[in-house]
């Protein structure tokens, strides 16, 4: 929406140059900006006018003229006198704030842009020459985070982030969705992903002091040219996903992060079942008593060292050994063995998948 003040100057250049005085109402009768000294009601008759199917008319001795907003009808613009001098003026006015409602999208709506840049909905040529018009570095060094937190947009998220960020011009905060809050920052050439992840636990903890439960942060990879935001947004995306599964634990994980997790994550299901049976013959590794899970757990945690293990657990060597003994015949993998651990541990990831979807889908 464009302010009443840049709808005042514009009347009052047109009124110098034709003298004709103009009104702007809004489609509801009221005034928002006129040339008039006196005011003068025009409320009813340009009630009457909305009504009507026509684009400019006569009233009351005046020419009326609809201005629209993407094809919705945003003001009525009134030329005082009924000549012809009166009609051009009008006429020309009209086109002149129309022009400006798409200026003002085009060149100051940065939301709207950012928006569509994330979402992959400009055209490469479109993405430089509408940054340099809203005067966006194109070749700076920027990051996508997203921020999700319970009870998405209805918490105020988004303005508590834009609080945390401060009024860094440079740094783009929005919402693509109800869901989450989106932001696109800028980041110096020596900055890492420890530096990310300072930023990202501060907006956690800042959240979370506000009384926002469940806030997780995802981002995806740096990018160096304005084109490959979108890149990183989808990145960050899939981090999120992924965190819930196989990170659920942490509050902020990258995309870089994400390890064998980014590929599990991307196979079919049909193809997950399929693993599963062949390695395991029909059952399921998650089907293990807890105390055979808290075993394997361990054993993988301390890269499959027996002696570790059994000291953590508080068992002795060669209880740990039978367990392990035990669990190859069941299976017929060796988690001493590299290739059957990492095929175990595949396996466990990938049921975890399974019942995360299926969660999912209900």
């Amino acid at each position: 929406m464009i302010s009443n003040q840049i709808l005042q100057n514009a009347i009052d250049g047109m009124k110098g140059i034709t003298r004709v005085d103009l009104t702007v109402a809004d489609v509801d009768g009221k005034v928002v900006a006129t040339t008039l000294l006196g005011q003068q009601s025009y409320m009813a008759a340009v009630l009457e006018f909305v009504k009507s199917a026509a684009d400019s008319q006569e009233i009351q001795n005046s020419q009326f003229f609809k201005i629209y907003d993407e094809q919705q009808l945003e003001y009525v613009l009134v030329s005082a006198g009924a000549g012809e001098n009166a009609y051009t003026a009008g006429k020309m006015a009209a086109f002149q704030i129309q022009t400006l409602l798409v200026a003002y999208k085009e060149r100051f709506d940065k939301d709207n842009f950012v928006k569509n840049l994330l979402l992959d909905n400009l055209l490469l040529v479109d993405i430089y020459g509408r940054a340099k018009r809203l005067h966006i570095q194109t070749d700076a060094k920027r990051v996508v985070m997203i921020v999700e937190s319970d009870n998405g947009r209805d918490n105020n998220a988004l303005e508590l982030v834009k609080s945390v960020l401060g009024n860094d011009k440079r740094e783009f905060v929005t919402a693509v969705d109800e869901n989450n809050v989106v932001v696109v920052k800028d980041l110096t050439e020596d900055q890492t992903n420890k530096d990310i992840d300072k930023t990202a636990q501060s907006i956690v903890s800042y959240l979370q002091k506000e009384g926002i439960k469940d806030v997780h942060i995802a981002y995806g990879t740096s990018v160096n040219e304005i084109k490959d935001v979108s890149r990183s947004y989808k990145e960050a995306k899939m981090a999120l996903d992924v965190g819930k599964i196989f990170f659920s634990e942490r509050d902020v994980i990258a995309y870089s992060e994400l390890g064998i997790g980014r590929l599990i994550y991307q196979l079919p299901i049909p193809l997950c079942k399929m693993f599963i049976k062949e390695i395991f013959d029909g059952k399921s590794p998650d089907d293990f008593d807890e105390e055979t899970l808290t075993t394997i757990n361990k054993f993988f945690e301390n890269s499959l060292n027996v002696s570790e293990s059994s000291r953590q657990l508080f068992i002795h060597r060669n209880t740990l050994v039978y367990r392990l003994d035990k669990l190859q015949k069941s299976t017929g993998l060796d988690l001493r063995v590299f290739e059957d651990a990492i095929t175990f541990k595949i396996a466990l990831m990938v049921v975890k998948y399974m019942k995360y979807m299926e969660n999912f889908e209900y």
